[in-house]
C-alpha cells in the first residue's frame, strides 16, 4: 500500500491533487480540509494517502494528516459508506467534530451532511462509536486567507465546494452570502466554507 506521498504540488483543486514524484504525477483524491492545508503549486507537500481498488479502477486518497485517514479508513469500513461519501462526510465537517459526533452518538448531526439519512448514521454510530475514539484527531486552525478584492472569487470557489458535496445551488448562495455579509476585511477561506456549512445544517 502507498501509505504516503512527498513530491511537488503540479495540480490542485477542491476535489484532488496531482503529487510529482521524481517525475510521475500521482492523482490522489483528497477532502477539503486537506485542500486548505495544501502549499501553492510547485512546493513540496507530503500527503498521508490510502488506496482503494474495484475491478474497474484503483483510486488514490489523500490527507494533510495521518489522524484525517484514520477516520476516512473507519467510515469506508462502514458497509454503506463508500469513499466518495466518507471524503463528503470529513468535507462536510471538521475532524474533531466528526469524532465527537459518532462517539456521542449525535445522529441529527450527522444527517446535515448531504448523502447521510438516518439509517446511514445510525449505522455509523453503531459500528464506530468504540472504533472512533482511538483516533488522535487534533483541532485544525483555518491558514488561507484571501483579500476582499478577492472576494467574488472566493464565493463561486466555496459554492462550487458546496455543490460538489451534493447541496442545491440555492441553498448553498444563500449560506455564503449571508456568512458573507456577516464578515469584514480578510476572509478565512475554510472559516467561511465551515460557517456556510454550519448555516446549512440549521
Amino acid at each position: 500500500m502507498i501509505a504516503h506521498l512527498q513530491g511537488v504540488l503540479a495540480v490542485k483543486t477542491m476535489e484532488q491533487v496531482v503529487v510529482d514524484v521524481h517525475g510521475v504525477g500521482y492523482q490522489v483524491s483528497i477532502p477539503l480540509s486537506t485542500y486548505y492545508s495544501l502549499p501553492n503549486l510547485q512546493e513540496s507537500v507530503r500527503l498521508f494517502t490510502t488506496l482503494h481498488v474495484r475491478e474497474d479502477a484503483m483510486r488514490l486518497y489523500g490527507f494533510a494528516t495521518e489522524d484525517e485517514r484514520a477516520l476516512f479508513e473507519l467510515l469506508v469500513s462502514v458497509s454503506s459508506i463508500g469513499p466518495r461519501l466518507a471524503l463528503n462526510m470529513l468535507s462536510s465537517i471538521p475532524a474533531v467534530e466528526l469524532q465527537h459526533s459518532i462517539s456521542h452518538s449525535d445522529v441529527a448531526r450527522l444527517q446535515t451532511i448531504p448523502g447521510i439519512g438516518r439509517k446511514t448514521a445510525e449505522r455509523v454510530v453503531l459500528e464506530l462509536q468504540e472504533k472512533v475514539s482511538l483516533v488522535q484527531v487534533a483541532a485544525r486552525v483555518p491558514v488561507a486567507t484571501v483579500a476582499e478584492s478577492d472576494a467574488d472569487h472566493l464565493v463561486g470557489d466555496v459554492v462550487s465546494a458546496l455543490l460538489n458535496l451534493g447541496y442545491k445551488r440555492g441553498e448553498a448562495e444563500k449560506a455564503v452570502h449571508r456568512v458573507k455579509a456577516d464578515v469584514n476585511g480578510t476572509l478565512a477561506v475554510e472559516e467561511l466554507l465551515r460557517e456556510a456549512l454550519q448555516q446549512l445544517a440549521r
